[in-house]
Formats: structure tokens, sequence, C-alpha cells
């Protein structure tokens, strides 16, 4: 008995692995054919897609980020080296900063929504 036990849980654990490499690899082809482009939801929209454009200026005071929408509105984020990873360049809205992963951030400001590559040292994921 434990060893079907066993046998079973083997074959559920390669299930959710298959799974989960099914979509690491729809994630990367939706990347490749973003060329430039970052997954956004921009206010209004439910779910997230590869409709942004991030253009990056570095200047003395950091690098900022111009993410566009597609309606042509746009917002700018500052990246920051005190780990707060980008904070908002101008207006008064505060941008919310998420780990999603030690490679992305999501960041949330004025109902729009972002995912960005970021460098995240020593945290967790949802923090």
């Amino acid at each position: 008995m434990l060893a079907a036990l066993l046998s079973l849980t083997a074959c559920n654990t390669q299930v959710r692995d298959k799974a989960a490499e099914a979509r690491n690899e729809i994630h990367a082809e939706k990347m490749e054919k973003a060329e430039g482009r970052v997954e956004c939801a921009p206010p209004g929209a439910e779910s997230f897609s590869y409709a942004c454009t991030i253009d990056r200026t570095q200047s003395q005071d950091g690098l900022f980020l111009t993410l566009r929408h597609p309606d042509g509105g746009f917002r700018r984020l500052l990246v920051t080296t005190d780990g707060r990873g980008v904070i908002a360049a101008d207006g008064a809205e505060k941008a919310e900063v998420t780990i999603l992963a030690p490679d992305q951030i999501e960041v949330a400001i004025g109902g729009a929504r972002y995912r960005l590559p970021a460098t995240v040292r020593g945290a967790k994921p949802g923090r």
C-alpha cells in the first residue's frame, strides 16, 4: 500500500512539473514575441498583456523608465538603489512594488500594473 501511495505521489509531482514547464514555455514564447514590450494591465484592463513599451533613460539622477500604454498614456518611474525597486518619478501617486520572483517585480500605480524585470536580492516572492 505504501509503495502504491509513493508512486501516486511521484506521478502527481511529474504532472505538476509538466504543467509548470508548459506555463514557463508559453511565457517564454510570449516574451520573445513581445519585442521590447513589457507585460502590463493599463487602467481598466482586467488582465496582463505585452501591450506597453518601455524606454530607459540614464541621467545624473539615475535610471528613469517610461512605460507607455497603447492609448498614449504613460508613467515615469525612477529605479532606486536603496532596495525599494522603483518609485514614481513625477506626480503625487505612489508606486506600489511587489516581488513576484527573483527576477521580476510588479509595480502598481494609478490603476495600472506593470511586470518588470528586476534583480531582487534576498527577498521572497509576494512581499
